[in-house]
Parts: structure tokens; C-alpha cells; sequence
């Protein structure tokens, strides 16, 4: 375990955003992540969990109390085998993508389309991570955590996680600290059936084709490194985390007046909004495209600090120099110009600490 103090939180975060951490304690084992968070819990400050950053933006002030890093390890194999799939328990602090890596190299099917997100794999559950037709909902079997209420382990299986698009049981609570996951993947060499139309196209196969599990992670890699959402220390159009907003889901009705008033905004002859049905009826709409049919094409706001992506709309990307603040007010402007233009409210997917939008 390692302590510092008034660490610059916005070397630690995707963004690059965010003032110092009063206090930083890294923990690199199971029982110190448990030991770090019960210390704090026992003083009664004020707690922040930070894995990989990637889903994080704290305000220019910082946090006023311990910041507690998860840098733990392990990827572990309970069973293998061809009935019941692959096993696999892996700690909250292992990086995503090489968990992904490893299962394409290994044979397990489940995840691959999930290739390139950044993070951690503790952050995986709570915001059910999703990605070109998977969702590690999918997948996930069981999540132990560290209950801060009940001071005790507790193990929740797949039914008790109440996974949703992009929210689970543990996303907007501080009770729960994730310790490991234990995954089900499918022991196989082809990946699950394509279920995304522009990653089909990208592999030029047919919508519920089963392809290679690497040629998958290949073609995905590619898709998301085009629209600047793989890491790239030299390219700040990846200085972001990544998806600003997630896609609405509409009611039948919610969605006809959104196509009504799209049609009277651009033309009746111009395309609508994509729509997506989902198992509930409901229909899911793309964010991307309300933000830029409500005029914030790829690159608003350069040369400000704080821009849109130049590959992807979606994506709010510190240019370099960029403070929380300047992020706050163009996802601000953004939000606030698709209501305005649609009457849809768009919901930020990044976790915002220390500032409101």
C-alpha cells in the first residue's frame, strides 16, 4: 500500500482533468483494498474509488478526502472446459483489455467485440460496459464486493446485479467496492454471433455470422481507433472517456415526437433518427446523431481547450490545457442544444464528482 498527498488527480484520469487528491492511498492486494476502504470508513471522511480513470472527471478543486487507486491483480481460471464454458475470476484492478487480449488468445467467446475500452475490469459490472452488440452483463456470473453498510463480503450473482443498458445494482451508490468478477465465456474459436451491423460490414460478413475470436478484435479495434476511442498518448482525440452521453431509450410515443420533430427540423425528406428496438418495446436512439443534427459536428469548439472529438461526436476531448470546468460547460452547451433542438435530455455516462452539469 502507498500513500501520497495533493496528488493531481488529472494524471490518473482518461481526461486529463481534475484538481489534487488531499490523499491517495494505492492498494495492490485484495485485503488492502478492504483494510483502505474501512480506514476512511472508520474516520468517517470523505471516500473516492479510482481505478483506470476512464470514467471519472473530478472538478478543478480535487478531492478533499483519500482517494483510494485500484491496482490490483490477478486473473484466475476456476474451470475450463467445453459444457460449461470457461471460469474465470478476475480482480477489480486487472486492465480490461488485456483480460480481452488473453481471452481471444485463450479460446473464451463472450467478450471480444468489448476489445480496446479503457479501464479497469471492477468497473465492468457497474456500468454493465457495452460495445458493438456485448455487454459484459452477458457474460458476468458473479461480483464480490466489500458492502460498506454491512461491514462483510458479499457475493451477488448475475440475477441480483439488476443489469440494464449501461446500470447495474452498484452504478449511483458508494456502498458496494468491487473486488473481483468471475466470468462464464464460452470455450470456442469462433466469437459470439455478429450482432452490430457496422462491425458485420467491417468484416464483410453477414449480421449473426460466428468469425474467428482475433478477427473480431481486429476489426473492432480498427472501428474504434477510426472514431478516437483507443488510448493514444499522441492523438487528443483520445484525451476523452470516450462515450460523453449514452443513447436514449424512448417510449413508442417519446420516439414518434422525436422523428416528428427531427422531419420539421431537417426536412421530411432527410433521414430520422436510428432507431433500435429493444426486448422491453422500448426503442434506442443514437446520442451521436442528435448531437450532431442539433449542429455540434466533429470538432465544435476548436481551438478551445475542450472540443468535441474530430472523429466522433460523441466523444468530449481535452485538446491539452483543458480544465473540468471547460469540459462541465461544453457538455453543458451540447446537452442543452439537443433539448433545445429535440426535446430529448441527454444523460452524461462518465461519473462527475465535485461539479454539476
Amino acid at each position: 500500500m502507498r500513500e501520497d498527498h495533493d496528488y493531481p488527480l488529472a494524471e490518473l484520469t482518461t481526461m486529463r482533468v481534475g484538481g489534487p487528491a488531499a490523499r491517495l492511498v494505492t492498494v495492490e492486494t485484495t485485503d488492502e483494498l478492504v483494510d483502505a476502504v474501512r480506514e476512511v470508513d472508520d474516520a468517517d471522511e470523505p471516500l473516492l474509488l479510482l481505478s483506470g480513470g476512464s470514467n471519472l472527471i473530478v472538478s478543478d478543486s480535487g478531492f478533499p478526502g483519500t482517494v483510494v487507486r485500484i491496482a490490483t491483480r490477478g486473473i484466475a481460471e476456476e474451470s475450463v472446459d467445453s459444457c460449461g464454458g470457461a471460469m474465470v475470476r478476475v480482480a477489480a484492478g486487472e486492465v480490461w483489455d488485456q483480460l480481452v487480449a488473453r481471452a481471444v488468445d485463450e479460446g473464451w467467446a463472450g467478450i471480444e467485440t468489448l476489445s480496446g475500452i479503457p479501464g479497469r475490469t471492477g468497473a465492468t459490472p457497474i456500468q454493465n460496459v457495452g460495445a458493438y452488440g456485448q455487454e459484459v452483463a452477458q457474460t458476468i456470473a458473479q461480483v464480490r464486493v466489500w458492502d460498506r453498510q454491512e461491514e462483510a463480503v458479499r457475493t451477488f450473482f448475475n440475477a441480483d446485479c439488476r443489469f440494464t443498458y449501461r446500470h447495474s445494482l452498484f452504478k449511483g451508490t458508494d456502498r458496494y467496492v468491487v473486488l473481483d468478477v468471475l466470468y462464464q465465456l464460452e470455450v470456442a474459436d469462433l466469437g459470439r454471433p455478429i450482432a452490430y451491423a457496422a462491425l458485420a460490414d467491417g468484416l464483410g460478413v453477414p449480421l449473426g455470422t460466428r468469425v474467428p475470436l482475433a478477427e473480431t478484435r481486429r476489426a473492432v479495434l480498427e472501428q474504434r481507433r477510426r472514431r478516437g476511442m483507443v488510448l493514444d498518448p499522441e492523438d487528443p482525440d483520445t484525451w476523452s472517456c470516450g462515450s460523453f452521453f449514452t443513447n436514449p431509450i424512448l417510449t413508442t410515443d417519446e420516439f414518434d415526437e422525436l422523428a416528428e420533430r427531427a422531419a420539421e427540423r431537417l426536412g421530411f425528406e432527410a433521414p430520422g433518427p436510428p432507431r433500435f428496438r429493444e426486448p422491453d418495446g422500448r426503442i434506442k436512439t443514437s446520442a451521436a446523431w442528435l448531437i450532431d443534427n442539433a449542429g455540434f459536428t466533429k470538432g465544435f469548439g476548436i481551438p478551445a481547450p475542450a472540443a468535441l472529438s474530430t472523429k466522433h461526436t460523441l466523444a468530449i476531448t481535452n485538446r491539452g490545457g483543458a480544465t473540468t470546468s471547460d469540459v462541465i460547460a461544453l457538455a453543458r452547451q451540447v446537452r442543452e442544444g439537443v433539448e433545445e433542438a429535440f426535446g430529448i435530455r441527454l444523460v452524461n455516462e462518465p461519473v462527475i464528482v465535485g461539479e454539476v452539469l
